[in-house]
């Protein structure tokens, strides 16, 4: 009789498997051999996360000898993609699993590699080409990095949790990036590039800490290889890293005037060549990836040529977008934001957590427009960040997203449904912080890069490609200019259009969002004045410093927690101790000649006669919309109206004005908020709010939508 083992001795896991033309291993077996017999032999094969079990008839005793017993089993055609993954061998000494404790299992592991196969270009019939033309999927890499200021009226302000907090991430802040990139160039990769944001108050915050040797020196020369690895070029001369343009000191553009979206850019603009040698793209990546297509004006101004947005707020606009529901994580799209036509290649991502389908042949960059209240539009290209797929890299790269399996997926779907446009194939980026969990570890950039590039390299249906690249080759139509929903990306209460991640509480008493956003409101009015009556003042550098400061995003993002609550008040206050005596001489002087500043109207509900957020479900929502704003200027407001246009003309409403947002924050000033009902039924509506100062001046807000059931 055989004893019972007490060892495994050889385990045999095949060596370079190589995928077939599906794109999975082909067919293999595992040898394993033990010094006696296994009662409960069993291997466990951890893919990505989960675990696939071969236990019972699936492993055979193959052969019985008094050194040893040997195991065999079949692995199947098509389980495994590409990749690396580990083969855990474990036999128990007793069969009845449930009379077994931990010492009767013994375990073994081994590695096995697959490696993409290097198989030809799937090729379809495009209509209206004169023949076949090769699919390619091309796609681009997005990092970002940021630090606030910690408190809004001392720039200075340090202690021992900041140090940690900057200390903790000195690779990312110093030569990530660069080891990425040179791994692109290294591994002969001719487009690669990829594009990072970086918050001015994170750099000047690295300035000091190099200059006064902060987090124990560690940040010494910290923009030194970033330097080098700025002057690197792809191969049609463009940066393989871009530092793209974005707000000085991280707003929310779809939430502040134009004014300060165009001196956030101009600012940061500076400070990205004094820092890394080279001007800042004209891409921008807006923080918090929040869009709103009533920002093209000011971007253009500004002389930005495309923005990043989340791919989501794309899919949306779309007529009968398959809406998954509560797992999607926002309310059904607004029927005034679904204007564009209908795809049919919806497609549900496997392999990764994706809470809708994503259709790849919207995948690519657009011209997308805005019409203002006067008539005239807008437009700017429009470059997606891939929603569901950049979550997944965001958690570690190749090690937690695997590219030919989910990228794949993308890339069958464009073959199976013909939707492939070769003038303007598809192509996204895979956007993430670079300073924060997996996306910003040392793996990431290094490990992972390197099986990225490897990857690359022998499979021709994609290609690493930078946006400058991309839109040199594949510039996007002017004519076909389509419209997308507001949001931001899902790390942000998934980014819903209302971005209410930034009006926490607004349905109770008191929001302290909402008064941040009141506070704010008042404040920008009084640096404008200032700034218009006297562009020249002395004081107006240092009180508009204090204005953009206040309009980081960060401090409405952590919402219930006073030491953010009240940034917003105590730079406006500190800002209003200053310039009292200057706005008191305009209004004396009679010279004041800037309209009221007007906070961008929100809508409650936010689908009238739809749906709206339940106790764990979707119910329905009121017919009756309140659309509520803040309104504020030095010299009292007179009269604030609501323009409505629909179908049957345009009619102006009165708004109800509510005195002062009632703070408790202790703000000097602060707006008004205002309401106004909108009619039951009316359908798709468009919208403006238009305020008249005490001295005649007046202002427009831009126009919006909003469906009316």
């Amino acid at each position: 009789m055989t004893a019972i083992f007490s060892r495994l001795l050889n385990i045999d896991v095949p060596q370079d498997l190589v995928c077939d033309e599906t794109g999975k291993a082909p067919e293999f077996v595992i040898d394993f051999s033990a010094d006696g017999l296994i009662p409960f032999p069993q291997i466990i094969i951890h893919i990505h996360g989960r675990q696939h079990l071969i236990n019972g008839d699936a492993i055979v005793q193959t052969a019985t000898g008094e050194a040893q017993t040997r195991y065999r089993t079949r692995i199947a055609a098509g389980l495994l993609g590409a990749g690396q993954f580990t083969v855990q061998v474990e036999g128990c000494k007793k069969a009845d699993l449930t009379q077994a404790g931990g010492g009767d299992w013994i375990k073994d592991f081994r590695e096995l590699k697959v490696k993409p196969g290097a198989r030809p270009q799937a090729r379809i019939t495009i209509a209206g080409s004169p023949g076949e033309v090769p699919v390619k999927l091309y796609f681009g890499i997005h990092k970002h990095m940021h630090q606030p200021y910690y408190n809004t009226t001392d720039p200075n302000y340090w202690d021992g949790e900041k140090d940690g907090i900057f200390g903790s991430r000195g690779g990312p802040y110093t030569d990530f990036i660069p080891a990425a990139v040179r791994q692109y160039a290294g591994g002969d990769l001719p487009h690669a590039g990829l594009s990072t944001s970086w918050s001015g108050s994170l750099i000047e915050q690295l300035d000091r800490c190099a200059r006064d040797g902060l987090c124990g020196g560690r940040f010494g020369g910290w923009n030194g290889a970033l330097r080098e690895v700025a002057q690197s070029k792809t191969a049609l001369g463009n940066p393989r890293v871009e530092f793209t343009a974005f707000g000085f000191f991280h707003p929310l553009m779809p939430l502040i005037p134009a004014r300060d979206i165009v001196k956030q850019i101009e600012w940061h603009r500076g400070i990205i060549e004094s820092a890394f040698g080279v001007a800042a793209g004209r891409v921008l990546f807006p923080p918090e990836t929040a869009f709103h297509v009533r920002m093209i004006p000011a971007l253009k101004q500004a002389g930005i040529d495309a923005v990043i947005y989340d791919s989501i707020h794309r899919f949306r606009t779309c007529r009968h977008y398959p809406y998954a529901g509560m797992s999607e994580g926002m309310l059904p799209p607004n029927h005034a934001e679904q204007v564009n036509p209908p795809v049919d290649d919806w497609l549900q991502l496997h392999n990764i957590w994706a809470g809708s389908k994503i259709s790849p042949s919207l995948l690519k960059p657009e011209y997308v427009e805005y019409e203002d209240p006067e008539g005239e539009k807008h437009q700017i290209i429009a470059v997606p960040a891939e929603r569901y797929i950049g979550n997944e890299d965001a958690r570690g790269g190749f090690g937690a997203l695997q590219y030919p399996d989910v990228l794949g997926q993308v890339y069958e779907q464009i073959v199976n449904t013909g939707c492939f446009d070769p003038q303007h194939p598809p192509f996204f980026l895979l956007h993430s912080d670079g300073d924060n969990h997996g996306g910003g570890a040392d793996s990431y950039y290094l490990h992972n890069t390197g099986q990225l590039v490897n990857w690359l390299q022998n499979d021709p249906r994609f290609e690493l490609m930078s946006i400058r690249d991309y839109l040199q080759q594949f510039p996007p139509d002017p004519a076909q200019a389509v419209h997308i929903e507001p949001g931001s990306w899902s790390g942000a209460d998934n980014g819903d259009p209302q971005f209410m991640k930034w009006f926490s509480r607004y349905n109770e008493p008191y929001s302290p969002d909402l008064n941040s956003w009141a506070v704010l409101t008042a404040f920008q009015n009084m640096v404008y004045v200032i700034e218009d009556s006297h562009p020249d003042h002395p004081l107006l550098g240092e009180i508009m410093r204090l204005l953009l400061v206040a309009e980081t995003s960060c401090y409405w993002y952590w919402t219930g927690q006073t030491v953010w609550d009240q940034q917003v008040t105590n730079a406006a206050n500190l800002a209003y101790s200053k310039a009292k005596s200057v706005i008191d001489g305009i209004l004396a002087s009679r010279s004041d000649k800037t309209g009221p500043t007007i906070f961008a109207p929100w809508v409650i509900p936010e689908n009238p006669g739809g749906k709206k957020w339940g106790q764990g479900c979707l119910e329905d929502a009121s017919r009756q919309g309140v659309v509520h704003s803040f309104v504020y200027d030095v010299s009292g407001l007179k009269r604030v109206t609501l323009t409505l246009r629909t179908a049957q003309g345009e009619q102006t409403l009165a708004m109800e004005n509510h005195g002062p947002y009632p703070g408790q924050t202790g703000a000097q000033v602060t707006a008004d908020y205002v309401t106004a009902a909108l009619p039951v039924a009316a359908g798709n509506v468009r919208y403006y709010i238009e305020a008249e100062d005490l001295k005649g001046n007046v202002s427009r807000s831009a126009l919006e939508r909003v469906y009316l059931a």
